[in-house]
Parts: structure tokens; C-alpha cells; sequence
């Protein structure tokens, strides 16, 4: 573990566009049941590593859990984070939650000697040259690098599974799909799945004739043909009953409905896509989602970031909310330094919605909720959690003083009370510079 010295992630702009350089790193077993296994990182930015048998280095050694840590590629190295395992990750003979590696080392989960070594050579993912992609909004490399496939996807019918944790805007960014694609001027019909009522719902998603059930006085159409022409977005999908996930893939391969009390399907025309924050993965092995709809809803894979995994974000983001939810209040008569470090701090547990209504609290009564005043310093080992806050803070201040000062180093140096060369060396190490 060390202090981030090492750049691994790093953004470049040339005649390709901005794109995210990450340097290429081998993560090879060498001790446990399957030394000699490897691999390879870069092209990968986040990799799982466990038992499970879809994850990335998939490891048969009975003390290490199926989800048992993430790596993760940041300016200063590869993050390493426990996922809550059984019997932990060890770096250096130290128990961690969470620890930055960035000149090579070893790792130990269960009875597996994990060994981590960079190579020569970068791998490179292009990157949004905007901030915004419909209404999310986020100019880290993880949303831009997101922005950028969410966009190449669009230009297709291809069927879309969004990830990410509650809070994260997964509906945003299907709308955002939607509003990029040829089916703008269609519609965009959501379908809450954690609401369909049993009984029920077969007539609310694909409709009725007259006379199909007590009280069915005419025809109607259901929500899947009131998407015809657009987007038709699975909101939670992993909550979808049994018994309508067969109907639901049977949509996915023959794109026709037939409606309830009808004799014949008819075709319909629209584009899926489908958002969940459970482990999909995990949901089929345990029976509880069908495999075959599950790869057929996969067609194309976006994961929006957690907001604890893109703090330089949260200014941007704090500002954005002020303007939506006070237009006649000036960000920075809200936002002031000590708040803003504040909020760089806390973990963010309700991601994006959570800051959100922090900040509409913010609006009203001029108080940060109380959690947030707390923050997260409760982590497992003293030094972690000051780096950790550390980390989040400088990338934060780094990035709203470029932001406030239009990007020039010298006036935000100035504005910071510091060198000019000192704040490059911070922008370097959180990757705010090519």
C-alpha cells in the first residue's frame, strides 16, 4: 500500500479525441490451488476477483467468497476493496477495507497469494467530450468513459441491461439512450417492475381484448405497445415476477405481444432496455432470474459508478442541483469552501439522489444533514480512512478551482494560496491533467 505515486490512469487529449489512457497491469496467482493463473488489466478498469464463475480471475480455493474484492483502476494506482468476504483481503500482513496499490505488491484472500505487477503500455477508452449526457451530468473519466458507450450504444436497437446502485440515475441515462437515438421523437415508457401486481400485470404490460376478464368493457392497449416506435425501459428488472419473465424474453426474441384474450400476436416495434441494482449473475445461479433472459437483455452492459467512486463529481454535481432547485440563488453563496469539503468527505451511501436532497436541504434551511456534518471517518484503520478523505478532498478542491478559475492552473494555484508546481503535482496524482 502506498501513498498514489505511481500513475495508472491518466486522461489525453489528441487528434482521436479525449480518451482515457490506463496502464496495463498482470494480476497473476502465485501461491494457492490455481497458481499460474493471470489476469490481464487495462483494458479492464474495475475487475472482480472471487469464486464466483463469472468473475474475472475466477479462483477455486474453498476460503475465498464468491465476491471477494474489486480492483479498481484510479490515477494513483490500483484500489483494492474488499467485498464484505469472509475471511478478508490482506496487503502486507494488514487487514484492509480499502487500500491503494501503485508500484506492484501482494495481495492475500483466503489461503491465494495474489501478486499485481504493471507493465509497459497503456490501454486506451475513449471518453464523452462533454459533461453531460442527457440530464446526468459528471466530468470524471468513469462518467465520461460511460457518456462515450451510452452514446455508440444508442446508435443501435440493440438491447441495453444498465447497473448500479440505487441512487445512481439508471433511468436517466435509459432516457438519455433514448433521447440520443433515431427513436427520439417516439416514446419512452417505463415499466416498474417492483410494482407489477400479480394478476395484473399481464393485462399492463401487454394489453386486453374486450370481454377478456370480469370488467374488461373494451380493448386496450398495454404498456409495451404504448412504446411503439420508442424505448420501452425495464426499471428494476431483477423484481420482475417469474412468471412473467419467460413473456418478457419471448418480447426480447420475437419483438410481438399478444394481448390478453387475443388469438394472434401482433408485431410491435421497440427498442428494450432494462436497469437493475441486484447482482443479476448471482439472482440465476440462485434460480431466482432466467439465465436465457438475462444474456438476452445483456446485449449491450452500462455500469454507472457509484458516486463514492467519481468524488471530483460531487462540486459539479452540488452546483448543478442548486441552479435546479434555487434558480435565484448564486452555487457559491450556498456552496461555500468548508461545505464543499464536507461533502467531499462523506461516503455517499444514496449516491447521486442522497446529495440531491442534501443539497435541496442546503437550499431551504442553510444546514448540511447531520450525516453528512459526521462524514465517513469510521473506517476500519485510522490511516485508510485520513487517506481515503485525503484523496476524495484534493480530487474535489482540485476540480472546482480549475472549474471556477476556467481552467487556468495559474489563477487556481493562486486562488488555492499555493504554487503553481505543487498543484500540478496534486492534478497529476488524481489525473485532472494529461
Amino acid at each position: 500500500m502506498a501513498e498514489g505515486t505511481t500513475q495508472v490512469t491518466r486522461v489525453v487529449r489528441d487528434g482521436a479525441g479525449t480518451q482515457l489512457a490506463v496502464r496495463r497491469a498482470r494480476l497473476t496467482v502465485v501461491a494457492g490451488p490455481d497458481a499460474g493463473a493471470a489476469l490481464e488489466l487495462g483494458d479492464k478498469t474495475v475487475a472482480l476477483v472471487g469464486t464466483h464463475p463469472r468473475a474475472d480471475l475466477c479462483l477455486h480455493d474453498d476460503t475465498v467468497s464468491r465476491r471477494h474484492a474489486e480492483l479498481r483502476a484510479e490515477p494513483g494506482g490500483w484500489r483494492v476493496v474488499d467485498l464484505d468476504s469472509t475471511n478478508g483481503v490482506r496487503i502486507g500482513g494488514a487487514l484492509i477495507t480499502s487500500a491503494l496499490v501503485d508500484g506492484g505488491g501482494e495481495l492475500r484472500l483466503g489461503q491465494t497469494t495474489l501478486a499485481l505487477t504493471l507493465l509497459d503500455g497503456e490501454a486506451l477508452h475513449p471518453l464523452w467530450d462533454d459533461d453531460r449526457f442527457g440530464s446526468l451530468v459528471g466530468a470524471s473519466p468513469e462518467m465520461k468513459k460511460l457518456f462515450a458507450l451510452a452514446a455508440r450504444a444508442a446508435q443501435s436497437d440493440a438491447t441495453v441491461l444498465i447497473h448500479g446502485e440505487s441512487g445512481t440515475g439508471k433511468e436517466l441515462l435509459a432516457e438519455g439512450l433514448h433521447r440520443a437515438s433515431a427513436r427520439a421523437g417516439g416514446p419512452f415508457v417505463v415499466v416498474d417492475c417492483g410494482n407489477l401486481v400479480a394478476g395484473l400485470a399481464d393485462s399492463e404490460l401487454f394489453g386486453h381484448e374486450a370481454g377478456a376478464f370480469s370488467g374488461a368493457a373494451t380493448a386496450r392497449a398495454g404498456l409495451v405497445e404504448e412504446a411503439e416506435g420508442g424505448t420501452l425501459f425495464f426499471d428494476e428488472v431483477g423484481e420482475l415476477p417469474a412468471a412473467l419473465q419467460p413473456k418478457l424474453l419471448r418480447l426480447c426474441e420475437a419483438r410481438e405481444v399478444r394481448r390478453v384474450g387475443a388469438d394472434t400476436s401482433r408485431k410491435v416495434d421497440v427498442r428494450l432496455v432494462a436497469a437493475t441494482h441486484r447482482d443479476l449473475t448471482r439472482a440465476v445461479d440462485e434460480g431466482r432470474f432466467r439465465a436465457d433472459l438475462y444474456f438476452r437483455l445483456g446485449g449491450v452492459k452500462l455500469t454507472v459508478p457509484p458516486l463514492r467512486h467519481r468524488p471530483e463529481d460531487i462540486a459539479m454535481l452540488a452546483r448543478h442541483f442548486v441552479r435546479l432547485l434555487a434558480p435565484d440563488r448564486d452555487p457559491d453563496s450556498v456552496l461555500r469552501g468548508a461545505l464543499l469539503g464536507a461533502l467531499a468527505s462523506y461516503g455517499w451511501p444514496g449516491n447521486v439522489r442522497e446529495l440531491r436532497n442534501v443539497v435541496e436541504r442546503l437550499c431551504a434551511v442553510g444546514e448540511l444533514d447531520s450525516r453528512v456534518r459526521a462524514s465517513d471517518a469510521g473506517a476500519a484503520d485510522y490511516h485508510d480512512a485520513r487517506r481515503a478523505a485525503l484523496d476524495r478532498f484534493e480530487r474535489a478542491y482540485c476540480a472546482t478551482l480549475l472549474e471556477e478559475a476556467g481552467g487556468s492552473v495559474g489563477r487556481a494555484a493562486e486562488r488555492a494560496g499555493i504554487s503553481r508546481q505543487m498543484l500540478h503535482r496534486i492534478m497529476r496524482r488524481h489525473g485532472l491533467v494529461g
